[in-house]
């Protein structure tokens, strides 16, 4: 898929948003992301999934990891068109991300960490981190976008479908803010706590 297919097809199903948000990273900014209104057409997911696998073939991976909840669609689509397991960590009753459900990772395991969106690229370290504590390596990780134009760094060979350097701002720093204007919560984390 090329870049400008990419953008159109996120733009066709309102997965890219204007305002003034605040991300489930903390930081705020006036463009919203949200990936699960592409990936809920199984078309759709199928189609970046596998553009998204391409980038990654040479890895050799036997297994795709993702954070739950926003990588799970795309990590799943990615193992599919690598022809590969998928699994993913979601976060324990202590609110730290774990592999559950009777998922294992053999030692030494080659595994690729697949996520939705990348904005501080917090979520794809932590499950790199349990990779690794649960005897796995982590090869290299991807998703369908990268807010940071790049710019992130996560320890190991990084790939995006969408480059877009969409800038964010800790509350105290946000233009938005300053200006009196209050930012919407419209992430997943945020609705479940919310009334």
């Amino acid at each position: 898929m090329t870049r400008d297919e990419i953008v159109k097809l996120l733009e066709s199903v309102g997965a890219i948003r204007t305002g003034h948000f605040e991300l489930s990273s903390g930081r705020h900014s006036a463009t919203y992301i949200q990936c699960a209104l592409v990936l809920q057409h199984p078309q759709h997911a199928e189609k970046l999934g596998s553009a998204l696998g391409g980038l990654f073939k040479e890895h050799h991976v036997s297994c795709v990891v993702s954070p739950a909840l926003g990588g799970l669609i795309i990590g799943h689509e990615v193992a599919r068109g690598l022809g590969v397991r998928a699994i993913f960590v979601e976060r324990d009753r202590s609110g730290q991300m774990a592999l559950r459900r009777g998922f294992e990772l053999k030692p030494g395991e080659k595994t690729l960490v697949i996520e939705d969106v990348w904005t501080t690229g917090g979520s794809t370290r932590e499950t790199i981190g349990v990779v690794e504590q649960e005897g796995g390596l982590a090869v290299a990780s991807g998703a369908i976008i990268d807010r940071s134009g790049g710019r992130l760094e996560l320890n190991v060979p990084s790939r995006a479908l969408l480059e877009l350097d969409v800038p964010s701002y800790e509350p105290d720093e946000c233009p938005q803010c300053r200006a009196g204007d209050t930012a919407s919560r419209p992430g997943s984390r945020f609705s479940r706590s919310q009334p």
